[in-house]
């Protein structure tokens, strides 16, 4: 039994590989709040008013969800707040939040990553799954699946953040130490629409349990 956690840009397929994932392994399964989330067409209206409240917002939900992860022994998060820092700098480089709130976020981020091993049973994931597509691949997965603030047709200044979104996980990746990673090709693996795809990654995942493991 493990606790697994996925990351990814924007239409990577984190949430169609945890489905995926929980059900292979008979975990539970953690999405994160998009559809109901009220913070986030504010933020997409104005991204320099509400930059800083939606990553509040978010990481708030993002400790609840791994403290109540690590608590038991079988679950699978599509999102974590081990990337929350990586969405928030970029804000913070692109002018969308102040001096101030750059610094209160990192400390309270800092306070609540010291606090999460005395907060939940386990110290830490079993396996990270980072999910690296191309930037073409993104743009067309957020075209596809349609959310009305999330297109390029409803604020054309997403694209450049979108590109650099997706740069900035490859340096995420390589710096991430938390647990036992592993990184999957979702251009080549399109474990979405190929039922191979899906068949090799997920037995890539169980290997890579396997092998953290022992």
């Amino acid at each position: 039994m493990s606790v697994i956690v996925l990351a990814g840009t924007i239409g990577a397929g984190k949430s169609s590989l945890t489905e995926m994932i929980a059900d292979r392994l008979g975990s539970k399964a953690f999405y994160e709040s998009v559809e109901n989330n009220e913070v986030l067409p504010l933020f997409y209206a104005d991204p320099n008013k509400y930059a800083f409240l939606l990553q509040i917002y978010f990481l708030n939900k993002r400790f609840a969800s791994i403290k109540q992860a690590l608590q038991d022994e079988n679950n699978v998060l599509d999102r974590s707040m081990y990337e929350d820092s990586l969405l928030f700098h970029l804000n913070a480089d692109l002018g969308r939040a102040s001096a101030t709130e750059v610094k209160v976020y990192d400390e309270l981020l800092a306070n609540m990553m010291e606090e999460l091993p005395f907060a939940a049973q386990k110290k830490h994931p079993d396996l990270l799954v980072h999910i690296k597509i191309s930037f073409e691949k993104m743009l067309e997965r957020i075209e596809k699946r349609g959310r009305e603030f999330e297109q390029l047709s409803y604020d054309p200044t997403l694209y450049d953040y979108y590109k650099e979104l997706n740069h900035r996980y490859d340096q995420w990746f390589e710096n991430y130490h938390e647990s036992p990673k592993i990184q999957i090709d979702g251009d080549r693996h399109d474990f979405v629409e190929d039922p191979l795809a899906r068949e090799y990654v997920l037995t890539l995942v169980e290997e890579k349990l396997a092998e953290s493991r022992k």
